[in-house]
């Protein structure tokens, strides 16, 4: 807590009002981006989990912009999930 500014009234107003406002929107917002990429990524590298949908030049033209992102779709496709996850 020393390390922390200490915000004016203003800020603490501003950052209750986006929590009682916004922020379930924008947690929304992020979900379905989040998913709308997975979706990009399952179809455009769909083959390297077994499931060609592009095909192979489509795949390959993409391949250097989702190249940084395979990793990480990686780990978030094959994570092993909860029901507790659908609900939250």
């Amino acid at each position: 807590m020393s390390d922390n500014k200490k915000l004016s009234w203003k800020d603490k107003i501003k950052g209750v009002m986006y929590g009682m406002a916004s922020h379930g929107n924008a947690t929304a917002a992020l979900r379905t981006r989040m998913h709308m990429e997975h979706l990009f990524m399952f179809i455009t590298l769909g083959d390297m989990l077994g499931m060609p949908v592009l095909p192979p030049y489509y795949s390959l033209r993409l391949l250097p912009y989702a190249v940084p992102n395979i990793k990480s779709w990686k780990q978030r496709v094959f994570r092993e999930r909860d029901f507790t996850d659908a609900i939250y």
